[in-house]
């Protein structure tokens, strides 16, 4: 049995998604949902007997005065009031008493004990209250198990599952989700099975909570296909089993999935939470699925879940991805109680749409008033990518100091890939690579990468050829690096070079990414390649290009050849550059959006070329419109000839 501490793996982020299902608005009468429970209160008489205003009463009863069982119910009583207000001085003080009066040896008073250091996030001293209890009932295995597995240890709590089963006692409908959520974290299915074999051994896989935790589990771990078996073979579902369902469509990219499969739960009637209006609206953020995402916002609302700051973190995501930075503000202001997940996900927002001011501004008040919320590697992350689209270098180093000085994060390979990056864009390759040379880890195929983009961007191909050296002795990488070593030779007139190493790519086997670029209307996603002339309307799309095309020549543009990666004539150049995806795409949205009254948004795949970003300077100008173009980093919003990122992305 795999029932052991194993190495945690990192978590898989969506894809983007290119071709989207149609129709999958959800109608007004699809979206009734019933009203969720309210959280019911402690008790209040009980509270206030025993516990005032987060003390001890200052004047107990005498201990003596109580019987035995009293004794221990007094003090359990005392426990829960400390745990429920996260009050360690006092639970301390606790601890030291019942030690002292022998009240430890009592199985209930262990469990109270271990949840109230559970909940104050101590989870190894709830492992000590644990091994001191000579009695160990169920109840206090399911509360230390619980306890590691939410306080993410989850290679211990599989451990003492393992000891749980050796001393015979028999697991229950409270220590099978604390196992599999242990599993989760780790995002070890196969040791996720070896739980389902003793949960079928035991008869508990007719439980809906138990069942739950089992697709909940097998989704996180990446095991669709077992979870998807068991989720249909269930007599019974409830909120957890349909979240994680979604939720794991979701983080594998199976948008079209999560999405059916909500609809689906609207139409069961059942209730849903934060967690599946979260899912689901990264769904719709990653589709940039505007008016879907505006639909379920308003469910939100009607639920009372837009106060939650795990949907609000979605949510602004959901908007900052669409390009309506706007309301991502708007969002992330009206949630009462943000958890750093809200704050990272604003900052991430800000620093795409290079609002490199309000990065700074947001991460000060975080410092000063985000309460008992602490920056995180995540935050750092942000503040670094900000700085480097913004060509700050003396910032970006200040942030990068403070991480470890103040917060101690030791910087990982992202970390160290965001300074390459900053460095390089910045024209300070040398840096750059004493940087690489000194890191304290094994330089990552984004690090090399982030190096090889600043080559590129100023035409540095010895660079270029050497840091590809030194990342193909890595083994197989992405495609994208090939490219990124294609365009750099190209960019240089070196169009030899440019074709072996294209040639390489087809050697792997691997194909080149295919640039695509969309545009939402409505409830149908336009998508475009490059040349493209199969839309339905594709003649009115190539007769706009060709007015637009003249406007912005009188207005001064020049197409600038050098982003033509191939060697061709110069006339077949101009041809080839002028009808990329993004410039068809907005000539479509010019004139299925002809009012001025709204931005046109464009999203594409890929990194937008130097001269189309020129070209859609001019086109904003000519047209009199705002275009915002989402490309695989970062936002550009074009207005009045001008780019929102000061042409440095």
């Amino acid at each position: 049995m795999l029932l052991h501490q194993v190495p945690e793996r990192p978590l898989k982020h969506p894809k983007v998604l290119a071709n989207l299902l149609q129709n999958v608005l959800i109608q007004p009468s699809e979206s009734g949902l019933r009203q969720p429970l309210p959280t019911p209160s402690p008790n209040s008489d009980q509270s206030a007997y025993f516990y005032q205003n987060q003390k001890i009463p200052p004047n107990p009863p005498p201990i003596n005065h109580f019987s035995f069982e009293g004794k221990y119910r007094y003090i359990c009583e005392l426990l829960l009031s400390q745990t429920r207000s996260r009050n360690l001085p006092t639970g301390l003080q606790l601890h030291a008493h019942i030690t002292k009066s022998g009240l430890g040896t009592i199985p209930l008073v262990s469990h109270y004990l271990i949840n109230f250091y559970s909940k104050n996030e101590l989870p190894l001293l709830s492992t000590l209250v644990f091994e001191e209890t000579q009695q160990r009932s169920a109840t206090t295995w399911s509360s230390v198990i619980s306890s590691l597995a939410q306080n993410e240890l989850p290679g211990l709590a599989i451990e003492y599952f393992r000891r749980m089963l050796e001393d015979g006692a028999r697991p229950d409908d409270h220590i099978y989700p604390s196992a599999t959520k242990a599993c989760a974290i780790m995002g070890r299915s196969d040791v996720g099975k070896s739980v389902h074999c003793h949960v079928i051994k035991t008869g508990y896989e007719i439980d809906v909570f138990v069942a739950s935790s089992l697709v909940d589990m097998y989704c996180k771990c990446g095991g669709i296909v077992d979870a998807r078996q068991l989720f249909d073979e269930m007599p019974d579902r409830n909120v957890v089993s349909w979240s994680g369902m979604i939720y794991g469509y979701a983080q594998l990219g199976e948008d079209n999935e999560a999405l059916k499969l909500f609809k689906q739960a609207l139409y069961a009637g059942m209730d849903v939470n934060d967690f599946t209006f979260s899912s689901v609206i990264r769904v719709c953020g990653d589709c940039t699925l505007l008016e879907l995402g505006k639909q379920i916002h308003g469910m939100c609302f009607k639920t009372s879940f837009n106060s939650s700051s795990f949907v609000g973190s979605s949510l602004v995501s959901m908007y900052s991805r669409c390009g309506i930075i706007e309301e991502a503000y708007t969002v992330f202001h009206e949630v009462p109680l943000r958890n750093l997940g809200m704050w990272n996900a604003m900052l991430i927002a800000c620093a795409q749409h290079a609002h490199t001011n309000q990065v700074f501004s947001l991460f000060n008040k975080l410092q000063t008033g985000g309460g008992t919320v602490k920056p995180n590697f995540i935050t750092f992350l942000s503040l670094l990518y900000a700085c480097s689209h913004s060509g700050l270098v003396k910032e970006g180093e200040f942030y990068f100091e403070l991480m470890k000085t103040r917060y101690g994060i030791e910087p990982g390979a992202q970390h160290y890939s965001s300074m390459v990056d900053l460095l390089s864009r910045a024209g300070k390759l040398q840096e750059a690579l004493s940087i690489i040379n000194r890191m304290p880890i094994e330089p990552t195929e984004s690090v090399w990468g982030a190096f090889m983009t600043g080559c590129r961007i100023h035409r540095n191909t010895e660079l270029a050829a050497y840091a590809a050296d030194r990342v193909f002795q890595l083994g197989n990488v992405s495609p994208g690096l090939h490219v990124i070593l294609s365009n750099s030779y190209a960019a240089a007139g070196r169009y030899e070079d440019a074709a072996r190493a294209r040639k390489m790519l087809r050697d792997q086997g691997v194909k080149k990414e295919t640039g695509l670029s969309w545009v939402e209307e409505g409830n149908k996603v336009h998508t475009f390649a490059a040349g493209d002339r199969g839309h339905a309307r594709s003649k009115e799309i190539y007769e706009k290009l060709e007015e637009l095309g003249e406007e912005m020549e009188k207005a001064g543009y020049v197409a600038d050849t050098s982003f033509v990666l191939r060697a061709v004539g110069g006339e077949e150049k101009q041809q080839t550059i002028r009808y990329h995806s993004e410039r068809i795409a907005i000539a479509f949205a010019l004139i299925v959006f002809p009012h001025n009254d709204r931005p046109l948004r464009i999203m594409k795949n890929l990194r937008v070329c130097g001269d189309c970003h020129t070209a859609i300077k001019f086109m904003s100008k000519c047209s009199g419109r705002v275009i915002i173009v989402r490309d695989n980093n970062r936002f550009h919003r074009f207005e009045d000839g001008k780019c929102s990122c000061g042409d440095y992305w």
